[in-house]
């Protein structure tokens, strides 16, 4: 018989909550030539698809 590890989570992790500034950097790192979003993100801690830009954010 072999031993399994099992894994109880007892809470309900919360949201982030992300300062402007660091948002603001996440952001420009991605409008630098040649940049991967999917890099960029996951060195964030985030997926992909969390990390996008809205037109009214690229217009401000």
């Amino acid at each position: 018989m072999t031993k399994q590890h099992v894994e109880v989570i007892t809470s309900v992790e919360r949201r982030r909550r992300w300062p402007r500034e660091q948002k603001e950097r996440l952001v420009a790192a991605c409008l630098e030539p040649g940049a991967s979003v999917s890099e960029i993100a996951r060195s964030a801690g985030i997926h992909a698809g969390q990390l996008f830009m809205s037109d009214d954010f690229r217009r401000s």
